[in-house]
């Protein structure tokens, strides 16, 4: 009888700190620290989130053995985050899984952000929901959206990807997020706009769309397009944004998930794959997710949308897929550096 393979996981790119345990490809414990202080800036401060990761990481493994009911001496070989992601919180969580491994003499292996919230697609847990344990067959395209980067990828194997589009500036999750600040709502505002969206109409109000030749994104001319769009009405009347909110927000979102949809549709097209996903962040956003149900209705897709748990930034895609990087021996040494840019590729 084969010997169990249980492994840790460890997600430190941005100001998350999470650690997650692995036993057999099953999901057993996955443990998030949020960090609040940047709420007062407006946005994620790197040094300051670099310090919060050093202050969680302990307790957050410690929480994750706990609840998976093992011993440290149990785990068979730690992941970690290597890029891409912050370089300074990067740092805490790749020094922490080479100590770890060092000290219990296990294997080390790093892991592509980016890449993990493609394969959050293949965690089981008990905990998921009927209907969100399904799991995408390959190939399949994957548009991968959060606050750093807008993606269309060609999943041809778990480790075989290729980018058939990416954007040339912002991302999807910042024209969010910066289109939340120039309201002068809190920060995170994506998950804002999407509340409010809910209560408005989309069409109220127009805003321009680039146009992009293949299958690139932009969002730089939106997020300039909308703050000289609230310049103005705010000129003509102080309380448009208040008096107008849930529109604002409906239609300043509908315009993000127009753009994104019709490059993932293009890309449907060009590939002939019907087989179609979404991760990271921004996957969260009820908005975008109902519009993928509505044309895999109308399209004839299949589409996978990861749980609410796995989209935003967590240990358990990290340690999912340094389980398959496991059973190929795909390990990596002590001489290992974070990398704030790691290509998918």
């Amino acid at each position: 009888m084969s010997k169990s393979v249980i492994l840790l996981g460890i997600e430190s790119s941005c100001d998350d700190t999470a650690a997650a345990i692995l036993k057999d490809g099953k999901l057993l414990a996955n443990i998030v620290a949020n960090q609040d202080i940047h709420k007062q800036y407006g946005g994620v401060v790197p040094e300051l989130a670099s310090r919060a990761h050093q202050q969680n990481i302990i307790p957050v493994v410690h929480q994750a053995i706990l609840k998976a009911g093992i011993n440290k001496e149990d785990i068979n070989a730690i992941a970690f985050t290597r890029g891409p992601g912050l370089m300074g919180s990067l740092l805490v969580g790749t020094s922490f899984a080479k100590a770890f491994a060092m000290g219990l003499n296990i294997p080390l292996i790093e892991v592509n952000h980016m890449q993990a919230h493609i394969l959050a697609h293949f965690i089981t847990s008990p905990d998921l929901p009927k209907g969100e344990e399904r799991q995408p067959e390959f190939p399949f395209l994957c548009l991968t959206v959060s606050g750093g980067h807008t993606q269309i990828v060609l999943v041809k194997d778990h480790f075989d990807m290729t980018v058939l589009g990416e954007t040339i500036d912002d991302a999807a999750g910042e024209a969010f997020d910066k289109a939340a600040k120039i309201m002068n709502l809190p920060y995170p505002g994506g998950p804002l706009i999407d509340k409010y969206a809910a209560l408005g109409n989309p069409l109220t109000f127009k805003f321009t769309k680039p146009q992009l030749p293949e299958l690139n994104f932009s969002f730089s001319g939106l997020k300039t397009g909308f703050m000289n769009f609230i310049n103005k009405e705010t000129s003509k009347n102080p309380n448009f944004v208040t008096e107008n909110l849930n529109d604002i927000c409906a239609s300043i979102q509908h315009t993000i998930i127009e753009i994104l949809m019709d490059k993932l549709k293009k890309a449907a097209l060009q590939t002939g794959i019907q087989h179609i996903a979404i991760a990271g962040g921004v996957s969260a956003n009820s908005g975008l997710r109902k519009e993928l149900l509505k044309n895999e209705e109308l399209l004839g897709w299949k589409v996978f949308i990861p749980a609410f748990q796995y989209c935003t930034d967590n240990a358990a895609m990290i340690a999912m897929t340094g389980y398959l990087k496991f059973l190929k021996k795909d390990f990596t040494t002590q001489a290992t550096t974070p990398s704030a840019r790691y290509s998918i590729a």
